[in-house]
């Protein structure tokens, strides 16, 4: 007997398994794993509070006073956006990786979990909205129900935590409503990448985007909220599923999900050091301070939920198909859980608990650039004078070592890869480390001519040499195929990502050309340059953009990937030589300006030791204008040769293919008889 249909909206339940499936322990243990976290969540947020301040400040007199409600009302809003956000993912999760695929597609349980992510997105959306009214409030001094109107819709729009929580909620309604109308894999990646970019402005618009070390702070933050997310809300779906699915659905969620906990809680811990140590600034405010204190209790429980993780790995996920397996892990997640909504509760305290107070004097530049003033340039600074920056560590780390991990796969199968790609792709990372985390980094942020230098190393030679790597390549010969026949692990997502309608766009020569040629114009000249340098993400942005617009680029030109298209050789050098000298126009556009360029950002402070801005912003133009030479250089060397190597192997085809036939091309070997045949008569006559 076929099991019945899941209803549009519902999760599946223990009616939709298989008939003659054990009944799990159902709805019941779901129930009270629920009440407890939140009643748990709800203490420690309430401890904390009061532990750090929060809610006991001393009202002075005469001083605008937001009222109890708001003291109480925006810690509670915040802890209910969280868990929301973290439901959102989970249940994403589930459905698009942790449960496997019908044939590709998604399979009635996974549709289910989709269509119920839109319930805890709207909520998260609501509380998102409820925290930008208490935000107002208690930035304003007023209760709520006087903000609510035209300074609510000035504070969304104009003040930078007010957009970043407009934006949240605007995510988040999209990604609702794509999780009750998609109905392919491919399209519930649509409301997964919504919600996880909803998870980011607070990490832009909160404390760390104030703290010293802007490289640190926001991108620490923002990898802790992702990794956090993913982890509460992946572990809480896959223990409903648990208790709510047929015995035999359960280890395939639970097993997926204990290699990807590993890296959340990796992500987790890093996330949460790099945020720390970014707002405090010495050993003793941990143990000494109330934000301290909260981080210390936060990384108490991080600590036992690695051992109950363990645990998990060890004793339950292998045994989990049997009853008794589930019920111990219905029992280990739920302590779990529990501990996780003791965290969450902490850490929405801990966003409204006054950091320590930086010691010393701070140089004037120091709250703009995030360090203080480099010295005068030398060789010795440029090679000393190193910035922690955790994203492009982290991207640098993860490169490698995927890259690394596919070549030794490949090796101990017997499989040869060439030297020469491994070489290439490791320059690659070297120079973008060297120019992202080097003296480079820190001088880019205060002369045009450094920041000159890096963009044209970060888009016009480091992605000549990652292209050169044939990462795709590599990824798609050392990736295992899925396990189960018509499911998508992480080499079918590669291959149906390579060939979909997106890459088919994006590396269209029509827009990767002018998407590399044509938006430093729009870039430079226009105010959207100083507006990007004056805010880190900004800044990390265009740093993105430079690689990926030149990746994309390059990869049409002299790219060994399998690609949606393949170009002639002919048409990829007349684009090299067409960018090559638009990019050189751009160069001497720049030189040519009467004023600098984004004083906007660089008249917000002195460089005491150059002539000035005209000279150093003249000094950037040229090195724009020059730089170009030794890309074009190299990619016309590895064309013609790659050119050179596709007529060989064409030859060689078309011998095989004679040679089979048994014609030998008979058209070939017709003309070159007519042709001995001329010249034996001619040698006859004469």
């Amino acid at each position: 007997m076929s099991s019945p249909a899941v209803r549009d909206g519902d999760p599946p339940n223990e009616e939709s398994a298989p008939s003659g499936a054990a009944r799990a322990p159902g709805g019941d243990t779901a129930a009270i794993i629920a009440v407890g976290a939140v009643a748990t969540c709800l203490i420690a947020l309430i401890a904390a509070l009061v532990a750090g301040g929060a809610v006991t400040a001393r009202v002075i007199p005469g001083l605008p006073d937001a009222g109890p409600v708001t003291r109480w009302g925006l810690p509670v809003a915040t802890t209910v956006r969280d868990v929301a956000a973290a439901l959102t993912i989970g249940l994403l999760l589930l459905a698009l990786f942790l449960l496997p695929l019908r044939k590709g597609a998604l399979g009635p349980q996974a549709l289910g979990y989709l269509r119920a992510a839109a319930w805890p997105a709207l909520a998260w959306a609501g509380a998102a909205g409820a925290v930008l009214v208490f935000q107002l409030s208690d930035v304003s001094g007023l209760p709520p129900g006087q903000v609510v109107g035209d300074q609510l819709t000035s504070y969304a729009v104009s003040v930078g935590q007010g957009i970043g929580l407009t934006v949240v909620i605007l995510l988040t309604c999209a990604a609702a409503l794509l999780c009750r109308t998609t109905e392919t894999a491919a399209g519930a990646f649509g409301p997964f990448l919504l919600a996880c970019a909803a998870l980011v402005p607070p990490a832009l618009t909160g404390h760390s985007a104030s703290a010293g070390s802007h490289e640190l702070a926001i991108t620490g933050l923002a990898l802790h909220i992702l990794a956090v997310s993913a982890w509460v809300g992946g572990l809480t779906a896959v223990t409903f599923h648990g208790l709510r699915s047929a015995p035999q659905d359960a280890p395939v969620a639970a097993e997926r999900f204990s290699r990807m906990a590993l890296w959340a809680y990796i992500g987790v811990g890093v996330g949460g050091v790099a945020s720390a140590v970014s707002r405090l600034y010495s050993a003793t405010d941990l143990f000494t301070t109330p934000y301290g204190l909260l981080i210390a209790a936060k990384a108490v429980l991080f600590a036992a939920l690695g051992a109950a993780g363990w645990l998990h790995r060890r004793r339950t996920v292998p045994r989990i198909a049997e009853l008794g397996g589930r019920r111990l892990f219905a029992r280990l997640a739920g302590v779990e859980i529990a501990v996780m909504s003791a965290t969450m509760g902490i850490a929405a305290a801990l966003s409204r608990t006054a950091p320590p107070p930086e010691e010393g004097t701070t140089d004037p530049a120091q709250a703009i650039l995030g360090f203080a003033m480099p010295p005068p340039i030398s060789l010795e600074t440029l090679l000393t004078l190193w910035r922690p920056d955790l994203f492009f560590i982290g991207a640098v780390v993860l490169l490698g070592g995927g890259y690394a991990a596919g070549v030794a796969r490949l090796r101990r199968r017997g499989d040869p890869w060439p030297w020469s790609r491994t070489v290439f792709w490791a320059a690659g990372l070297l120079v973008m480390a060297a120019v992202l985390l080097s003296g480079v980094a820190t001088y880019s942020m205060v002369l045009f001519s450094v920041h000159m230098v890096q963009h044209m190393v970060l888009s016009m030679l480091v992605p000549i040499l990652l292209v050169l790597g044939a990462p795709v390549t590599l990824a798609l010969r050392a990736l295992r195929p899925a396990r189960r026949r018509g499911d998508r692990g992480p080499r079918e997502w590669l291959t149906a990502f390579v060939n979909s309608r997106f890459s088919r766009v994006a590396t269209h020569p029509a827009v990767a050309a002018p998407l590399f040629v044509l938006s430093p114009y729009a870039l430079y000249f226009s105010p959207l340059f100083p507006a990007l340098m004056n805010d880190h993400s900004g800044h990390l942005f265009m740093n993105v953009h430079f690689l990926v617009t030149g990746f994309l680029y390059y990869w049409i030109i002299v790219g060994v990937d399998p690609g949606p298209r393949k170009l002639p050789y002919l048409l990829r050098l007349v684009l090299l030589l067409a960018a090559m000298g638009v990019h050189a126009f751009f160069g001497i556009t720049i030189m040519m300006q009467s004023s600098p360029l984004g004083m906007e950002y660089y008249g917000q402070f002195e460089v005491p030791w150059i002539d000035g801005q005209s000279a150093d912003q003249y000094t950037g133009g040229g090195i724009a204008w020059a730089v170009g030479e030794i890309p074009t250089a190299l990619v016309t060397l590895a064309m013609l040769r790659q050119w050179a190597r596709d007529e060989e192997r064409t030859e060689r085809r078309r011998e095989r293919h004679s040679r089979r036939d048994g014609s030998d091309d008979a058209d070939m070997d017709a003309y070159n008889a007519y042709l001995a045949e001329l010249d034996r008569r001619s040698r006859g006559q004469s």
